[in-house]
């Protein structure tokens, strides 16, 4: 949705192109989920309320079906993207997120930090990466459907990054104030795998200040776009006050 509404914004409307973008970025989110869940990462039971791919098949099953989703993004984006130039940008845009240099890096330092004490400056790259960064990319690909101009793409992938760092601080409080029913998945997973989280590490009412921070922050870098970007900034607020 936070491709298409940055799409909209810019275009004055959805394009087809920025729709096949939507479902391949979907794809490599839901991929980087039913891994997220494997035993040898964060060993969850469920998602949105639902057994987790490795539950309701198998190990092997929820491997190859990640896989299968991130190579299927990329393909999606080379095939039926109208515009060759565009599509090559989508595809850098969205294998830089989701890379080594992006979630990857985010995941694997997220494991690395497990059962240690995490320095606030270290929560943050881990987020980044493992999170803000897939945000600032959907952002960034809704602005290139659109066509925006560099002034307009540069505030909406700031953006992106400012309201998925404050989503994953958001998500951090919840695993710590919210039941398994509102989150659809285990609460408190992270506390007890030791885990490296804002309330762990700064505690919750530091934790809720910085999320409310970054949401103004990211209502700020809209000015440009005037009231048109009114959507968005009540997105900033929206996944602020989320309870699941």
């Amino acid at each position: 949705m936070l491709l298409l509404w940055c799409c909209n914004l810019v275009a004055g409307r959805i394009n087809r192109n920025a729709e096949i973008a939507a479902v391949a970025i979907e794809m490599v989110h839901t991929y980087s989920l039913i891994h997220d869940d494997l035993p040898a990462m964060d060993n969850d039971d469920f998602r949105r309320g639902q057994p987790t791919c490795h539950k309701a098949f198998d190990e092997a099953t929820a491997i190859l079906t990640g896989d299968a989703l991130l190579t299927l993004a990329f393909e999606v984006l080379a095939k039926e993207v109208d515009d060759p130039r565009m599509a090559v940008k989508l595809i850098r845009q969205l294998a830089e997120a989701a890379g080594p240099l992006g979630m990857i890096a985010g995941q694997m330092a997220d494991l690395e930090a497990e059962g240690t004490n995490a320095t606030e400056e270290l929560l943050r790259h881990i987020h980044t990466n493992k999170t803000a960064k897939m945000f600032r990319c959907a952002a960034a690909m809704g602005a290139i459907c659109g066509h925006a101009n560099d002034q307009q793409f540069d505030c909406l992938c700031e953006y992106g990054l400012k309201i998925g760092l404050g989503f994953q601080v958001a998500d951090d409080i919840l695993d710590v104030s919210a039941s398994s029913r509102q989150l659809g998945k285990t609460a408190g997973k992270d506390e007890k795998a030791g885990k490296a989280t804002y309330p762990a590490v700064v505690g919750m009412e530091k934790s809720r200040q910085l999320a409310e921070q970054l949401a103004q922050e990211a209502v700020m870098i809209l000015a440009p776009f005037g009231s048109e970007a009114d959507f968005l900034r009540e997105l900033a607020g929206a996944l602020l006050a989320r309870n699941r």
